[in-house]
């Protein structure tokens, strides 16, 4: 998922039991100003006339609409400048916008929201996050919202529209979305004797990495490639890899396979990275172990792009993620979600922001800020994004693949905590060493636990 990962994608599911906030806090977490309106600027009107006297029509009121949002660093000043946008591109809708933290932390504030009666109209939540609001009916189907608006829906990227929808029916607006990528750093790639580009298979880059990897007598001192730890999505990372290797986390109808010989496989391949053929190693944060040059490559979101090119002393390159027996990538991000207790009078308005953050002209100005994807196909195809592959190819690679994602497995994004208690299990190979098979079995038997309740609450919502 990137966040990007520099809006700080380092978090911890593993108990999803919102931390008890008092109502004081959480009222000072929504800002001094949520429930007040500003007035419209006085424009003359035409007269309504009673007999000879001439009566104003009063000035008409802004409908407040308040945003909790997750962004920090270069997305974060992203976002603001997209907020500032839509308050001056109108006069009806005034858009509070209210940082709340990470995902992890928007989400567990949103929990406490709700139970206080005091959520926001809309909130950002994350492709974990935004299903266990579904079935805990607090988001609001957003059909009749969007017909009204006469939102066009065909021109949304298919796999990014389509896993907000449940029941044929809407519920999360693709608005930061994301996927992996393979990163690397063009100096330490010449250095090598390399070519500029990224390995098309991972035995390719095993034949690479001893050339990209400096050691220190036998401690690597600069690895060929980072993996993220379990607060930085290293399942997330992994789901793309388990695939490759052709394994899965589990199927749609929530039947695990972690412990599968091929999902053993991958977990392996990644243990001898660390342990064994010594050219990666565990990481707290891939983004600044890359863009300080502590590695030579690594895999992380599209959303992290903007802060490596701000970031960055060096020219890096960016490459589809390398194929075993076959090609596998996942997508991510963020999309935006309207809730269930936003008031009748605010929900148009409310839906005028999802639709002008994800529109062709912001999502442009919002993907060439950020890195995560345009949204939206005519922006994929208008002159600026054309323009802006020229100016920038290292972006077009994720236009590219995109075509090639598909929508990630239950068992993490469906089950409760389920991105933790995958990255918790790969941290007990890739850091504590522990034998692959053993470790992934254990996990699977949480899993399905954990996945119990929400196939029993999917049951009462679907039928």
């Amino acid at each position: 998922m990137s966040q990007s990962r520099l809006n700080r994608h380092q978090i911890s599911r593993h108990q999803f039991s919102p931390p008890q906030i008092s109502r004081r806090h959480l009222l000072k977490g929504l800002g001094a100003g949520v429930g007040m309106v500003a007035l419209a600027a006085c424009a003359p009107v035409a007269p309504a006339t009673t007999g000879s006297t001439a009566v104003n029509a009063p000035a008409k009121e802004k409908t407040t609409v308040v945003l909790w949002s997750s962004f920090t660093g270069k997305n974060g000043e992203a976002e603001t400048a997209l907020v500032k946008k839509f308050n001056e591109s109108q006069g009806d809708v005034a858009l509070d916008y209210q940082f709340q933290g990470s995902y992890e932390e928007t989400a567990q504030k949103l929990t406490a929201a709700i139970q206080a009666q005091n959520a926001p109209d809309i909130s950002l939540l994350s492709d974990v996050w935004w299903f266990k609001f579904y079935l805990n009916k607090a988001l609001l189907p957003l059909d009749d919202l969007l017909t009204t608006a006469n939102a066009d829906l065909s021109d949304y990227q298919d796999s990014l529209i389509n896993e907000g929808v449940r029941q044929n029916k809407h519920y999360w607006i693709p608005f930061a979305r994301s996927t992996p990528l393979f990163y690397y750093n063009k100096a330490k790639w010449a250095a090598a004797g390399l070519p500029d580009r990224g390995p098309e298979t991972w035995a390719e880059f095993m034949e690479w990495a001893p050339k990209l990897t400096e050691m220190d007598g036998d401690t690597v001192k600069v690895p060929a490639f980072v993996h993220p730890n379990g607060g930085s999505y290293i399942a997330w990372i992994f789901q793309a890899v388990v695939w490759q290797f052709g394994g899965s986390y589990s199927d749609p109808d929530f039947t695990m396979h972690l412990a599968d010989e091929k999902a053993v496989s991958a977990g392996q391949f990644y243990k001898d990275s660390v342990h064994k053929d010594k050219w990666a190693i565990p990481t707290k944060d891939v983004t600044v172990d890359f863009t300080n040059e502590l590695t030579a490559s690594t895999m992380m979101s599209t959303g992290s792009m903007g802060g490596v090119k701000a970031n960055a002393k060096f020219e890096f390159g960016t490459a589809m993620l390398p194929k075993q027996e076959q090609f596998g990538c996942c997508t991510g991000g963020a999309g935006l979600a309207l809730l269930a207790t936003t008031p009748e009078a605010k929900q148009a308005a409310a839906m005028q922001y999802m639709l002008f953050a994800s529109s062709p002209e912001m999502t442009t100005f919002w993907a060439q800020n950020t890195g995560y994807m345009p949204v939206r196909k005519s922006a994929l195809k208008s002159k600026e994004m054309q323009d802006y592959f020229t100016q920038f190819p290292q972006f077009k690679t994720a236009t590219e693949q995109l075509a090639l994602t598909r929508p990630q497995d239950a068992a993490r994004v469906f089950v409760p905590n389920g991105d933790q208690i995958i990255g918790k299990g790969l941290e007990r190979i890739t850091v504590q060493e522990e034998e692959v098979a053993t470790v992934f079995a254990e996990v699977q038997t949480i899993l399905e636990t954990e996945a119990k309740p929400v196939l029993e609450a999917l049951k009462a919502v679907e039928g």
